[in-house]
């Protein structure tokens, strides 16, 4: 968790109802509505990721600095930070987030990454999809106990998403 003065860590994400976020580096599912909350949620913000989630983007995110956790030496996607230990990725983050006067750092996926910090989060932004979908990546299993509910909404499938979903944000308590 945070301590006094640093950033809180939130983890972004959408999963199905099976704990599923992802299949052969893509999401399995299509929601228009969920991306645009992605976007308001992550800009301006720096952003932990792994390196087969920045893969599957294909770019550096606009507005957001994207730090890549990676024990590769290198990774060809223009604009991206190279961490290659949770500590120099949280070191970074919160030197990035210092720049842009922001008091969050964002933990985007994938399912490795999120179970590395699962026990440093402070917040929890969770997309919960309405769908139980196949799939090679989780998150992480939490204890639902250690965490209280802020806000939800629900969220009816629009005219650019396979299903309802319904937005929740936890935070530790």
């Amino acid at each position: 968790m945070a301590e006094q003065g640093q950033p809180r860590l939130t983890a972004v994400v959408a999963m199905g109802r099976n704990g599923v976020i992802g299949q052969d580096g893509q999401l399995p599912w299509r929601l228009s509505t969920d991306l645009k909350r992605y976007r308001s949620l992550t800009m301006g913000k720096p952003m932990i990721m792994g390196r087969k989630t920045i893969e599957s983007i294909g770019r550096a995110l606009d507005r957001r600095d994207t730090i890549v956790l990676t024990h590769r030496p290198e990774i060809a996607i223009a604009g991206v930070f190279l961490a290659h230990s949770p500590q120099e990725a949280l070191r970074l983050a919160g030197e990035r987030a210092a720049e842009r006067g922001v008091d969050e750092i964002i933990i985007a996926g994938g399912g490795e990454i999120y179970a590395e910090f699962l026990d440093r989060l402070d917040r929890l932004a969770i997309t919960h999809v309405d769908a139980d979908p196949a799939g090679d990546a989780r998150f992480p299993a939490i204890d639902w106990d250690g965490w209280t509910v802020v806000t939800s909404e629900d969220v009816p499938s629009g005219p650019k998403d396979d299903v309802a979903s319904r937005h929740v944000v936890y935070e530790r308590r």
